[in-house]
């Protein structure tokens, strides 16, 4: 790598030509960064003694395809701000021309402008033009370059930065402005293929808090090491597509980033956005490995945005997905790393059928307002998903997602129908998010002509004025006060109405009858509003009630076979059991010794035998926990699930459990348990301590 102090038009003037790799962003400075290089320029121009003003650096490595007096070069950085003096320098030569500026022979003239920095004089076609631009800057920069202005209705950032720039000139000394460029000074980088890693630098170079994405320093690390014309066939076929996928929602795509990593690696931590970038480099080279090759990579990135962006920038062909997403995503965005695995089954393999893709989409639906209608805490819920969509196998992903949402510790549980009814019977609905969305699914459940709720507002029957008007406390009776205070946010006296404001205090027997009131109402959930005589706590009760049972019928609950969550259980038991290792179990010699004596007669008794090593003991299961072993200096000790009171034990070998606050270095003891203390302290004890441990197994599967 070669660095050196150079004045900008040093490095632009000559037979050479600059390209901005198609993997690049477009141009995307507006006129508060042209404000600042104007400012920057006129410094320049103003100042006699030093070598200029700093402007930044210019990295950029050649091309394969260079010959004698021609080179071309690939921008690594310094996009912006080279398009951005270009696009002066020709604001610049446009402006002298059609104010006839008098020409000098030292002074700039338009012919000089054009032959120095914007176009090599002696080349034709694609090497004319100093600077290559890419995809929808292209056209734009060589119109201009051509003297071919759009036209005023254009809207693209290329000409609104040379109309600024031309408008500055008509009060600005032209020389002055031409000098100023002429003294800005940059640091030129020129990197060597061979033994410069462009990525590196690049990475280096935009480090501290540049307006790079982590999508912008993914899409240069995937592409930039590979040659050009590889680079422009990746990005077309692959990175180009991707992209598109989040046209509607581009923030999302450093969020697939980081869920397309963790899929695949199985981390169930949520990455920080300063962190994407990073992990992404890190793990990509596997990625490569596993598959063969980057395209392999790309095409498997590309399959699954698809699904991601299914969800997240709701672009579903299908209707019917479509809506299930979007009753979903408008509740939370943080389950997209699991639909993305549900999406992908479903679009790429036989093992889910779009009705069992739309019943997946409604329990997790269920699973998260049911949350949040019981008011139970949701944070690190990304995690969960994450370790959930590590679950869902490809032969029953349904009944594996069932399993999981049935297997989460009590925190983060899948609330009943008796926690969910009772919630809705009970809380001040309207002080919840997701309030509108329950009116929302109770208007539109199981109707072929669903409502558009978007413009409708939540409507409290019982009005919130404190000051309530006489008529409502002559209804309400003398408990009025208590009344409103305990049912006015109940779900019974919330709907939905385009007429809020028309509505306001009035009284209820108003309410039906004025225009838009609750008699003329299409709101479905107005029916039985509008059929009652009066609205006091009974109605809203009743009203409660009755909505709370729908609520039950469209967020259902989670209905799985016991049999089915034991298989999980065991099945992910085993998998413990064969990624862990007992030598890593902290033993001396005296107790490995013994634990290799009894471990070779259990796994020759019993055959189901799952041994799991734990950090400081051995736990066994057949399938159920019956012993747990711990090593101790001498000896091993015993913890066999049995109760004490039914074992006879004429030898006295056993100890009561129960008696120990907590053993040492045990995972599976709890005071709570009932349970068997053996110390088994030398191998002649094997025998005798064997038909007790036979006892555990039997015990563990009678209690199953």
């Amino acid at each position: 790598m070669h660095a050196i102090d150079r004045q900008f038009t040093q490095i632009i003037n000559g037979n050479t030509q600059f390209v901005i790799p198609v993997f690049q962003r477009d141009y995307s400075w507006t006129q508060v960064q042209c404000e600042q290089m104007w400012a920057d320029i006129l410094n320049a121009a103003g100042t006699t003694e030093g070598p200029g003003h700093f402007l930044g650096s210019f990295v950029y490595m050649a091309t394969d395809d260079n010959t004698a007096g021609f080179t071309r070069w690939l921008i690594v950085d310094g996009q912006q701000r080279l398009t951005t003096l270009m696009i002066l320098l020709i604001a610049l030569r446009d402006y002298m021309e059609e104010t006839n500026y008098p020409e000098t022979d030292e002074g700039p003239t338009p012919a000089r402008i054009d032959g120095y920095f914007l176009n090599n004089i002696h080349e034709s076609g694609s090497r004319k033009q100093k600077l290559i631009l890419r995809r929808n800057d292209a056209a734009i920069l060589t119109g201009l370059l051509n003297k071919k202005h759009p036209g005023e209705n254009v809207s693209h950032k290329i000409i609104e930065n040379y109309d600024y720039f031309k408008s500055r000139l008509k009060d600005s000394d032209v020389e002055m402005v031409y000098s100023g460029v002429n003294r800005l000074v940059v640091v030129d980088v020129a990197l060597d293929r061979k033994t410069d890693n462009p990525q590196l630098v690049f990475e280096s170079l935009n480090s501290t808090g540049l307006d790079l994405t982590s999508a912008d320093l993914v899409r240069n690390f995937v592409l930039l090491s590979i040659e050009e014309k590889e680079q422009t066939r990746l990005y077309e076929e692959y990175w180009s597509p991707l992209e598109q996928c989040f046209a509607a929602n581009v923030y999302a795509i450093d969020n697939f980033i980081r869920d397309y990593v963790a899929a695949r690696t199985g981390a169930t931590r949520q990455s920080r956005a300063k962190d994407i970038y990073y992990e992404f480099r890190d793990a990509f080279n596997r990625f490569t490995e596993i598959d063969g090759d980057i395209e392999t990579t790309l095409t498997d990135m590309l399959s699954k945005a698809g699904a991601y962006s299914a969800f997240i920038a709701g672009n579903s062909p299908d209707a019917d997905l479509a809506i299930s997403l979007f009753r979903l995503r408008r509740l939370t965005e943080v389950p997209a790393i699991l639909i993305m695995r549900l999406h992908h089954l479903y679009t790429d393999s036989d093992s889910l059928s779009k009705a069992e893709f739309i019943e997946a989409l409604g329990l997790i639906e269920s699973y998260v307002l049911r949350r949040a209608v019981c008011r139970i805490q949701s944070r690190n819920f990304w995690s969960y998903f994450a370790a959930m969509s590590k679950r869902i196998g490809d032969s029953n992903p349904l009944l594996d997602l069932k399993v999981a949402l049935a297997r989460l510790t009590e925190s983060y549980r899948f609330p009943s129908d008796e926690e969910f009814a009772t919630a809705l019977k009970t809380v001040d609905l309207y002080d919840l998010r997701v309030c509108k969305v329950v009116l929302d699914g109770l208007e539109n459940y199981g109707n072929n002509e669903p409502s558009d709720t978007s413009m409708y507002s939540i409507e409290h029957i019982l009005p919130q004025n404190l000051n309530l008007p006489a008529g409502w406390r002559e209804m309400l009776g003398v408990d009025w006060e208590e009344i409103q205070s305990t049912r006015l946010h109940r779900l019974g006296n919330l709907t939905l109405t385009g007429y809020n404001s028309t509505y306001s205090d009035k009284p209820f027997d108003e309410k039906k009858v004025i225009d838009g009131g609750f008699n003329q109402s299409s709101v479905r959930l107005n029916q039985f509003v509008r059929e009652q005589l009066v609205w006091t706590d009974q109605e809203i009760d009743t009203r409660t009630t009755a909505l709370a049972d729908r609520s039950l019928v469209i967020w259902q609950g989670l209905k799985v076979a016991p049999a089915a969550i034991r298989d999980a259980e065991l099945h992910e038991l085993k998998l413990r059991s064969e990624a862990g290792d007992t030598k890593r179990v902290p033993m001396t010699a005296a107790s490995r010794s013994l634990y290799e004596k009894l471990a070779s007669r259990l796994h020759s008794e019993i055959p189901e035998l799952i041994e799991l090593a734990e950090p400081k003991s051995v736990s066994y299961f057949a399938p159920n926990f019956f012993m747990e072993l711990v090593p101790r200096k001498y000896s091993v000790q015993l913890i066999l699930s049995q109760k004490y009171s039914e074992i006879q034990d004429p030898k006295q070998y056993l100890e009561d459990a129960t008696t120990y606050t907590f053993v040492v270095n045990s995972s599976q003891f709890s005071p709570h348990q009932s349970g068997v203390l053996v110390a088994l302290d030398s191998e002649d004890m094997i025998d005798s301590v064997m038909p007790f441990i036979h006892q555990s197994v039997e015990a563990a599967r009678t209690a199953e």
